[in-house]
């Protein structure tokens, strides 16, 4: 695939979207609008957009890169990330949507009565948001790097620009047409080339990988190097070198590579002769036929690293920001209920395709072992194994797949961010003018002597800070992309998963499902089990590698930090029990009667009570 058809691909995507988001703005001029999509999203399209924005970079090329080096031992994560709407289903969309908030921060508040449980939730919406959006852009300028050789800055960049004009222009209306559309592309963009790559694998004999060696070159191999990379070389190998290897600079050199650790520099061009071990980034040992195919044997500590993956995509499904906001976009709790076991459908028609990208890698794209981008895999397939014409448009089909899987979650995540930081800054306002009246500096009554604002003018102001926010929400993540280290889509986006389940997992399942729960005991799970994920996310994307039980421990943090939340949360609870908020059982009533029982909450914004479908109870 040549650049021009990756960036008309590009491009496309990008228009379609912008056009997506000019058709929302027209009505989306309400808070309501910006927030919620004004509650009114059917079953199958509020499932579709969740497909969208839920389907990010770690599944689009993530899973495939992980297959392709770890084998079997990787399908863990398409059955966690599917999984965890059965627990969404069972625990927490109907009683969610019931509670009437806008934001995991509004049902805090509402369910615990505490400023200071709300503050530190929407903290942590802010940092887990974040973190899910780094691997979406930089998997964008790996995506635009692997197709037409731009500057890894470039991709976050125009991402970026794209989400703040979805998001800005109409908020959660305009995202949801968005995301419905790049689900079903998205889905198209995987099913329709597999179909060719299957056949073109099968007119080659079907080969397989070796079961007692590791990934070796089919045939002679150019690997062009994008970044600096030190590989560990196991068999003695003669190539041909362009450019730099160990502080040498080369130009056409034949070279033989002993046992042990060489540096490549960035730029430089390594031939590879047919039948030769593939070169391992250091500190990644590769595997055998053997190994590769069998579940709990990729890594250290397998079982360990399994179950806390589990545990992670289970339960931090239901604590991701832009998840939770889908589920109050459905007009009661049984379109929310539909949803989910709509969602389900999706989800797993999707994850049936990523895994065979991945085994085809392994034969055909084994050099990304070697450079440490195995995430590009899925976009390199179709030119490897196909080749020709129709290599060249199936590579620019998963080209545009690929973007709008990087534009739909940040969509969904910058707009969950821009809600949260859109309450906190009119609340941060609130309370700065109340202590200045308070203080006498400021005289109470129409703001700064002029008339009362209509609710109209209200609704206007807080939308366009909304939007402000929207643009600090995409603007911060991709700064940040462009100076941490790229890693692997689908490690970070576990990462992400970790930090939610260890902190709002506990939030949302006690809070809807124990009437023990205190604002002190949730401030305390939150403290300690978002605290100790965060702080095993920042070692370990920061820090040096690390083996054994360290590396483990910090990596796939979930199965000691939940638990750890859990039991801060409770524990301290049972301790605080006479502080548990007096309107508790009417707050749980809500939960869990139904719509019709319950006289309608007020929207948080307007004031007004919610439209629902069903009449309230007289």
């Amino acid at each position: 695939m040549n650049s021009v058809q990756a960036i008309a691909a590009i491009t496309l995507v990008s228009v379609a979207t912008a056009l997506f988001s000019v058709y929302g703005l027209r009505p989306g001029k309400a808070t309501s609008d910006f927030y919620v999509a004004s509650r009114a999203v059917s079953p199958f399209r509020n499932a579709s957009a969740i497909g969208g924005e839920y389907l990010s970079a770690a599944s689009f090329l993530g899973i495939a890169g992980l297959v392709l080096t770890y084998g079997a031992d990787m399908l863990w994560f398409g059955v966690g990330y599917t999984a965890g709407y059965l627990v969404l289903l069972a625990f927490v969309a109907a009683p969610l949507r019931r509670s009437g908030a806008y934001t995991v921060p509004d049902f805090a508040e509402a369910r615990l009565e505490s400023l200071r449980v709300r503050r530190l939730s929407a903290l942590l919406v802010v940092l887990t948001g974040w973190l899910y959006l780094l691997p979406q852009l930089q998997g964008a300028g790996l995506t635009l790097r692997t197709v037409t050789s731009a500057p890894l800055w470039v991709g976050p960049v125009i991402v970026t620009t794209v989400v703040m004009i979805t998001v800005v222009s109409g908020g959660m209306r305009s995202v949801t047409f968005v995301q419905a559309f790049q689900y079903w592309l998205k889905l198209t963009a995987l099913a329709v080339p597999v179909i060719f790559l299957l056949l073109a694998w099968r007119a080659d004999g079907a080969p397989w990988p070796s079961a007692d060696a590791p990934p070796q070159f089919r045939e002679t191999t150019t690997v062009s190097v994008q970044q600096a990379v030190r590989v560990e070389v196991n068999e003695p190998v003669t190539v041909t070198v362009r450019g730099s290897l160990d502080g040498r600079n080369l130009d056409d050199a034949t070279v033989r590579l002993g046992t042990g650790d060489h540096r490549i520099g960035e730029g430089a061009e390594v031939d590879f002769p047919a039948g030769s071990d593939v070169p391992h980034t250091q500190g990644q040992e590769p595997l055998e036929g053997s190994d590769w195919t069998q579940p709990l044997s990729a890594t250290s500590h397998p079982v360990y690293r399994t179950y806390s993956l589990l545990l992670a995509t289970l339960l931090g499904t239901m604590g991701l920001p832009h998840v939770i906001v889908r589920f109050y976009t459905n007009p009661d709790g049984a379109a929310a209920r539909r949803t989910t076991w709509v969602v389900l459908w999706l989800l797993g028609a999707f994850y049936v395709l990523p895994p065979v990208y991945g085994a085809l890698g392994r034969l055909y794209t084994p050099e990304l072992l070697m450079t440490g981008r195995t995430d590009a895999a899925v976009l390199l397939l179709p030119t490897q194994l196909v080749g020709g014409t129709v290599g060249a448009l199936l590579g620019t089909l998963i080209t545009a797949g690929a973007f709008a899987a990087f534009l739909s979650t940040a969509s969904g995540l910058t707009v969950s961010v821009a809600g949260v930081l859109g309450q906190e800054l009119e609340h941060i306002r609130a309370h700065i003018r109340a202590a200045l009246i308070r203080r006498g500096k400021l005289v109470a009554g129409p703001r700064w002597g002029r008339a009362k604002r209509k609710p109209r003018e209200e609704g206007r102001n807080e939308v366009l800070r909304l939007r402000l926010a929207g643009v600090i929400a995409a603007s911060v993540p991709c700064m940040l992309s462009l100076a941490v280290v790229h890693r692997p889509a689908a490690d970070v986006v576990v990462l992400a998963f970790a930090v939610a389940a260890s902190s709002f997992s506990p939030l949302l399942l006690l809070g809807i499902w124990w009437r023990g729960l205190t604002p002190q005991g949730a401030a305390a799970g939150l403290l300690v089990g978002g605290g100790a994920a965060i702080g095993a996310v920042v070692l370990t994307i920061v820090g040096p590698p690390l083996d054994g039980w360290p590396g483990a421990v910090l990596s796939r943090p979930a199965a000691w930090s939940v638990p750890l939340a859990f039991a801060a949360m409770i524990g301290t609870s049972l301790f605080t029990r006479r502080s548990i908020p007096p309107g508790t059982a009417r707050m749980l009533v809500r939960l869990h009667a139904p719509e019709s029982l319950v006289l309608p909450r007020k929207d948080p914004a307007t004031g007004e009570r919610e439209r629902t479908t069903k009449p309230p109870h007289k």
